[in-house]
């Protein structure tokens, strides 16, 4: 699809695409929009040009239903000589050129569409006669009739520009895509319920300093670093992978304040900031044309190349003096590795148990809250969760994974009194299974990713 095409294969597309305009006319005798893009150069499809239209022909969807206009007929064809896309439309022909020019002129993206308005009475719409000024050139942004004309620019120049332009637009809106299914994620995890020794929507668990608000609030607060981590992610997707985790854990550094700052001191997701971080940045370094990779493995394997080094080098540097967290003190005294540990083998407990048993669950007709109450039991039965050991000790981790092992074996995964009851003892036991928590929450976003 992706090749240069020859200019009678232009000439004869246009004729084809004129052709159809005139069939559609006089078949519905309404007006009608002819959508293509304005694509320079020998290179009229490919990646990026085709998600460039699928997303003009959405955008023109939308605003066609926000206004009260009917489409009586639609079709669109993908060939090598471009995309193009017909819409008859039970409309005024004025209206619709106005609807269509604020597309064209919307922003960067738009500056590609190009949207042709035929009225069986009227003719083809000219901006220029609706008092709007002429399109300006991709490059100097002058009068573009006038550049093209005197070729002022050359078609490689013109490419470049055109690729460039398309894969800031998209890399931008893919960022944005990711950052909101991190801060879903969390929102889905605090929401899920009930959730042994945790915040849920039916009570704190074993935590008296925070409740379900706190952890919306912390969310809102930190939404702007996935975000951030996306495109740092993106940014640095050629350089040495230590680089890109420098950079991380220094806006997450102002994350962790952002979130101090929201919740009045309370540590609500200072793990998952570490975690969802890495995995956003790890998919911004995978970033393709295409998007982000649906393969939880290949962005959980970047993961793994981000965090090890450094995480290796904290864990052996650890001691009584640098041991900051409850966390960091659990994993010096008990000889577990904790968040950082997971990230260094990329998540293994997510790629090799969570995500499985949440698609499974998926597939057996489970709610996807009931999947996830269900996956936080697999993972306090597996995890050595620091937190868990941070408050009770090996033996209180141990007592909770053993419990939720017995829910497992006896069919009980499902079973809300019997999760209920799970949560009354850890509560009792001031028991709460954090790590398992954020976890939970990486499992969450990364099945978005997947599904997406």
């Amino acid at each position: 699809m992706e090749r240069e095409v020859s200019l009678m294969e232009i000439l004869d597309a246009r004729e084809r695409r004129a052709q159809r305009q005139q069939e559609l006319l006089a078949l519905y005798a309404l007006p009608l929009v002819s959508f293509t893009l304005n694509i320079a150069g020998p290179v009229k499809n490919g990646t990026l040009i085709r998600r460039a239209f699928r997303e003009g022909m959405e955008r023109l969807e939308d605003a066609l239903r926000g206004e009260g206009i009917a489409i009586a007929a639609q079709e669109s064809t993908d060939a090598p000589t471009g995309c193009e896309g017909f819409f008859v439309l039970r409309g005024g022909g004025e209206q619709i050129k106005r609807l269509c020019i604020a597309l064209e002129d919307e922003d960067a993206l738009g500056r590609f569409f190009d949207l042709d308005v035929i009225d069986p009475a009227h003719g083809k719409w000219d901006r220029t006669a609706l008092g709007f000024s002429e399109r300006g050139c991709l490059i100097c942004g002058k009068a573009g009739k006038d550049c093209a004309s005197r070729r002022l620019h050359s078609a490689a120049e013109l490419q470049a520009k055109t690729a460039a332009v398309l894969r800031s637009c998209f890399a931008e809106k893919d960022a944005q895509w990711l950052a909101c299914q991190a801060a879903r994620a969390l929102m889905t995890e605090v929401c899920t319920t009930p959730k042994p020794g945790l915040v849920d929507r039916a009570n704190n668990g074993s935590h008296r300093d925070m409740d379900i608000f706190t952890f919306l609030d912390s969310t809102a607060a930190i939404l702007p670093y996935f975000l951030r981590a996306a495109e740092i992610g993106q940014e640095t997707a050629a350089l040495a992978p230590e680089e890109t985790f420098a950079r991380l854990r220094t806006e997450g550094l102002r994350a962790e304040r952002a979130m101090l700052e929201a919740t009045r001191g309370v540590n609500t997701h200072k793990g998952a900031i570490y975690s969802m971080g890495l995995v956003c940045g790890a998919a911004g370094r995978l970033w393709t044309d295409a998007g982000f990779p649906r393969d939880a493995n290949a962005i959980l394997d970047e993961c793994a190349r981000l965090a090890a080094p450094t995480a290796r080098r904290t864990l052996d540097d650890l001691c009584e003096t640098t041991a900051a967290t409850a966390g960091e003190r659990a994993c010096l005294r008990h000889g577990v590795r904790g968040v950082r540990g997971e990230a260094a083998d990329g998540f293994p407990a997510v790629r090799n148990i969570a995500l499985p048993a949440l698609r499974a669950a998926l597939s057996d007709g489970k709610t996807l809250e009931q999947a996830g109450a269900y996956v936080l039991l697999r993972l306090i039965a597996d995890v050595s969760d620091t937190n868990l050991i941070a408050r009770g000790g090996p033996e209180g981790r141990q007592r909770a994974a053993l419990r939720a092992m017995q829910l497992l074996a006896h069919k009980q995964g499902f079973d809300r009194d019997a999760l209920m009851r799970f949560d009354t003892e850890m509560v009792e036991k001031n028991l709460s299974p954090g790590g398992c928590a954020d976890l939970l929450a990486l499992t969450y976003l990364l099945h978005a990713v997947q599904a997406r």
